[in-house]
């Protein structure tokens, strides 16, 4: 059991996060799997792989049911945790190339926990149908079609699904750079007519309980942010979450909010800020 652990940990937390958005339920998802085995004959158990993902797989669809509840009650939007890489040294196995972006995390949002499940191992695992199948106790032509449900929910084509335009750390700095000297045509300039942006406080600091749209509108709020912060003697910096590179907002040396980009034919199309402090505290 301790080899299958070591083998297959990355794996089952990459998947449980990305099931989840929670690196906390993620986490106690490959634990909870783990703990079940130890009453289970693992001697015939002749595919682990299959086995742990559906172990974990099941877990996670009864979190996504119980979770539906509880984000309805949430205080204005919410967000997936970011997920800091080089704090996961117990999940070696996670590399960016096998992540969705942080904006694709967002989108999961829409879909029911049935479709999230199939497009996640589909999409972020590379698992063939067969195998999906199998993991979901579904057919493989009930899993076809929720995968089809899933890209029409979220308004995604296979260009989205294979095309990632990050952006690296100069473009980020350049940014930063617009925003903090209070240059406004460079920073409208940068982003697409049609921007929105969302923030998750989690009711528990100052946030925007709905989207703000258009560009208009999502300069004046970053420049606001900017006036509060610089008043605070905050610091900026670029850094990298979920294999991404993105701004992080700091006071008195802790982390107060991170900033994911999501670009789109050179144009900022979607600003996503997390404020949770306790979607945070993990981070360093």
């Amino acid at each position: 059991m301790i080899d299958w652990y070591k083998q297959y940990k990355g794996l089952l937390f990459r998947l449980a996060y990305q099931l989840t958005g929670s690196v906390a339920d993620a986490e106690d998802a490959v634990q909870d799997v783990f703990v079940k085995l130890h009453h289970v004959d693992t001697n015939r158990i002749t595919e682990p792989k299959a086995y742990l993902c559906k172990m974990v797989t099941n877990r996670c669809m009864d979190h996504l049911k119980s979770a539906k509840h509880r984000r309805e009650q949430y205080v204005g939007p919410w967000l997936p945790e970011p997920l800091s890489l080089l704090a996961q040294d117990d999940y070696e196995g996670i590399i960016q190339q096998d992540l969705l972006s942080y904006a694709m995390l967002v989108l999961l949002e829409r879909l029911t926990p049935s479709e999230r499940i199939v497009f996640v191992l589909r999409e972020a695992l590379c698992f063939d149908y067969p195998v999906i199948a199998q993991l979901t106790n579904k057919s493989e032509t009930n899993c076809r079609k929720l995968m089809s449900r899933a890209k029409a929910k979220m308004g995604v084509s296979e260009e989205d699904l294979h095309h990632r335009e990050l952006q690296d750390e100069e473009w980020m700095q350049q940014f930063i750079l617009s925003l903090t000297k209070g240059q406004v045509d460079n920073v409208v300039s940068l982003l697409a007519e049609d921007v929105v942006l969302i923030s998750d406080g989690g009711g528990k600091v100052s946030a925007a309980l709905r989207p703000i749209r258009t560009r208009d509108f999502v300069s004046r709020f970053l420049f606001g942010i900017i006036r509060k912060y610089n008043a605070n003697n905050a610091s900026l910096e670029v850094t990298t979450h979920n294999g991404e590179c993105c701004i992080v907002f700091r006071e008195h040396d802790q982390i107060a909010s991170v900033y994911f980009l999501h670009v789109s034919n050179g144009k900022i199309q979607n600003i996503y800020i997390m404020r949770n402090p306790d979607k945070l505290a993990h981070l360093t």
